[in-house]
């Protein structure tokens, strides 16, 4: 029997109504009086010389009001895409924005963008990385590279720090940032080696195809130097602060309301909103910028495409001594913040002898960004291809072999610290004795082929607050600052009733803005439960503290000998001596009151995170003539330190695995040689569906408590996307005896694998 009354029930998401009746108001509904449309004009070069452009036939137009370029913008150097906000002389991306057309309607301001006439003069680009790294290479930024955004931090994904111990850069003509973590000797460990294992991996550029594209309404203060922006936006707080960075105001004349967002992924995280604020500044009226699919495709924020070489070295006894990794990343037109792929590839099992070099590398192609684990599915991919391959070699069993190697609390990391609290061997050998795994022999029997992947997040930190306020109803509203993507008000109403001492239907979570809520991090990197949950859990028993205080002064006890018991504050043990929550609440609310109102308030920052773990098994069958693919089975094993509320943690591992399913099988961003862009739509960009959905798909929750976690409870964000692509790769590996080292692995990819 469970130690909690409320921690663990399973608890629906608390808007899933409003969504499915339409209810809810996301940031395109917002209508603004005098409000005018943004439509994008958009480069179909990836790079070029702007020469010429030439609005007069789209400001003929009825409705159009406003033709804005570069020239109507503050000329501030891009430190990232965020602030690239039109096209200054030349374009550097095909989708680049190079005007933005402002209308009555978004009719109108279509059809103005289709007026806008610009000429370019095309120039030498580099598409792919060899290109970019060829001796003469054109250069991406020929008069020096920008700076980073500090975005990375945000995600969990800051790694590759110059003062890291045993790090050294990686820099040279279109290389944005790299480095190299190593220790030991790496010759000598491949020499010690007994069997080598040795393979090249690429992987595509994956959009997050979110449901609700990027909507941005900024609407300008009438009188003075404020603004309020309506954003469609995982980071409002970050939001404010790099838009009163352009705009050259304090943070607090900007007021960011951010709307529920329809899907992000990391997508969302900051764009369009400066650059939006900007537009509305010029033209002194309300604007909005809602983009459509295709600007979507090609001017936001998709995954990175990327090489990676692994070398493995182990004993006859599987003993790994030497691991080698080279990971490029294509980062576009922008440094990006994958870096944790080379750290992880370097920190999931211990070798004596390491060298695990990641490096960024500039193309003439949109700037990647977050998804879901930034870094971790292509990194992870390529090893645990390899890991699998090795113990295949070795005739040793694949969960086995990774056991015997796996990193432990207290081992080293790639970059020389040490892991925290974390679960893998857990993960594992849940994994070793699943019968999915145990009978994999029978699945080969049939033709079908059953594969083993782990993956893992270091998880990330970043201050919170909240607040808990009693009212005369009895109910206890939550207020916090973060925003909500996975349903977490559902898992942060069972953690406030848990530590209150109410039922859960008596709990409110609250959300605001930047002007009335609590500060709270950005939405990502596995660390909204992990690190809200514990300012939560402070504001509710400073609460209950002050509740029971008040209620022993009104009973003439000692506040230790009071509880709090379906909604009444007694005397422990003596239910007739007791004060209704609600009662209690107007004796510090009405006129005259003894008592001032409950307050709780919480506050949590924490620099440890707490990495998150899983293990996926998959079964796979193959059709040899044509190579496509069925994934019949798969089993998601992750270690989420305590369930909160099992509901949201299943649809968080669901989600996670189609998306990794569409990593693994059918998602990849396409260009021609000349940069561009062949997928520029859901016509031409498989994005898995529900005929795709894995009939028998089971999901094992472990529980290995973080130590600073709410109840033990650790983010579950990231992990279920890590592991997906390499097991079914590991599985088709298995049915087939062929290795598929590309992705998306397509029927023609594997059936060329499958053909030697």
């Amino acid at each position: 029997m469970s130690e909690y009354k409320a921690i663990g029930t399973p608890t629906p998401v608390l808007d899933g109504r409003d969504k499915i009746t339409g209810q809810v108001q996301y940031a395109t509904d917002i209508k603004i009086p005098g409000m005018l449309h943004g439509r994008l004009v958009t480069s179909p070069h990836a790079h070029a010389t702007i020469t010429s452009i030439n609005a007069a036939a789209a400001l003929a137009l009825p409705g159009v009001v406003r033709v804005l370029t570069a020239a109507d913008l503050p000329d501030i150097p891009p430190k990232s895409r965020n602030k690239l906000f039109l096209a200054r002389g030349r374009v550097i991306f095909a989708g680049q924005p190079v005007a933005l057309v402002l209308a009555e309607t978004a009719a109108a301001a279509q059809d103005g963008a289709e007026q806008v006439w610009v000429e370019y003069e095309p120039q030498p680009a580099v598409i792919t990385i060899a290109e970019a790294l060829a001796p003469g290479a054109p250069l991406v930024w020929p008069g020096g590279k920008p700076g980073a955004s500090g975005e990375a931090g945000a995600h969990g994904a800051d790694v590759g720090d110059d003062d890291e111990e045993g790090e050294d850069r990686v820099s040279g003509p279109n290389i944005a940032n790299g480095f190299v973590m190593k220790r030991g000797d790496i010759a000598a460990g491949f020499a010690e080696a007994d069997v080598i294992v040795e393979r090249t991996f690429t992987t595509s550029m994956v959009h997050q195809s979110y449901l609700e594209p990027m909507t941005h309404v900024a609407v300008p203060d009438a009188y003075g130097e404020g603004i309020t922006i309506y954003a469609s936006t995982q980071a409002p707080f970050y939001a404010r602060e790099q838009v009163a960075d352009v705009l050259g105001v304090p943070e607090t004349a900007v007021r960011i309301i951010p709307t529920l967002p329809g899907g992000a992924f990391g997508g969302k995280f900051f764009l369009y909103e400066s650059f939006v604020a900007l537009a509305a500044r010029a033209v002194g009226r309300p604007v909005s910028l809602s983009l459509t699919r295709s600007e979507e495709m090609l001017a936001t924020n998709p995954a990175p495409a990327a090489e990676m070489h692994v070398k493995l070295g182990a004993k006859r006894d599987g003993t790994f001594v030497a691991l080698q990794g080279d990971i490029k990343v294509d980062t576009g037109c922008f440094p990006s913040y994958h870096g944790v792929a080379g750290w992880l590839l370097g920190s999931y099992y211990q070798t004596p002898n390491l060298e695990s070099r990641y490096t960024e590398v500039f193309t003439h192609k949109v700037s990647p960004a977050a998804y879901r684990a930034p870094g971790a599915p292509q990194a992870t991919f390529a090893l645990e291809s390899v890991v699998d391959e090795m113990a295949q070699q070795l005739g040793i069993g694949p969960v086995e072999l990774r056991l015997k190697n796996a990193s432990k609390p207290g081992d080293p990391l790639a970059d020389g610290k040490l892991w925290p609290v974390m679960g893998m061997t857990e993960v594992l050998q849940a994994a070793q004795s699943h019968p999915l795994y145990q009978h994999r022999a029978e699945a080969q029997a049939k033709g079908r082929g059953v594969g083993v992947a782990i993956g893992g997040w270091p998880g990330g930190t970043e201050p919170t607050s909240a607040q808990a306020q009693l009212h005369r109803d009895g109910t206890l509203h939550v207020h916090i600052g973060s925003v909500d993507l996975t349903g977490t008000p559902a898992g942060f109403t069972l953690i406030a009733a848990e530590t209150f001492g109410v039922s859960p239907d008596k709990v409110r979570i609250v959300y605001g803005d930047t002007s009335n809520m609590p500060y709270a991090g950005a939405t990502g990197g596995s660390k909204i439960t992990y690190m809200v949950g514990p300012s939560i859990i402070k504001a509710c028993e400073d609460a209950r503290q002050q509740v029971l205080a008040i209620a022993a002064e009104e009973m003439e006890a000692d506040p230790a000998d009071m509880e709090i018991v379906d909604g009444r504050v007694q005397v422990k043990g003596v239910p007739d001596k007791a004060l209704g929550l609600g009662e209690l609440a107007k004796k510090t609310m009405d006129f005259g009151a003894k008592y001032a109102p409950v307050v709780g308030n919480g506050r949590h920052a924490n620099t440890e995170g707490a990495p998150g773990f899983c293990a996926q098994i998959a079964e796979v069958e193959v059709d040899r003539e044509t190579g496509e693919v069925t994934v019949h089975r798969l089993v998601a094993i992750q270690d989420v330190g305590q369930v909160i509320n099992p509901l949201t943690l299943e649809g968080q591992m669901q989600g996670g695995v189609m998306q990794g399913l569409g990593w693994a099988l059918y998602e990849g961003m396409a260009f021609d040689e000349y940069g561009t862009p062949l997928t520029g739509s859901w016509v031409d960009y498989t994005v898995p569906h529900f005929t795709h959905a894995v009939p028998d798909f089971e999901m094992v929750f472990v529980e290995v408590p973080a130590p600073h976690g709410p109840f033990g409870a650790k983010g579950a964000g990231e992990p279920p996307i890590i592991a997906t692509a390499a097991a079914v790769a590991n599985a088709i590996a298995a049915a087939t005896d062929g290795r598929v080292t590309q992705l998306p692995m397509t029927a023609p990819r594997v059936l060329a694998a499958l053909m030697g």
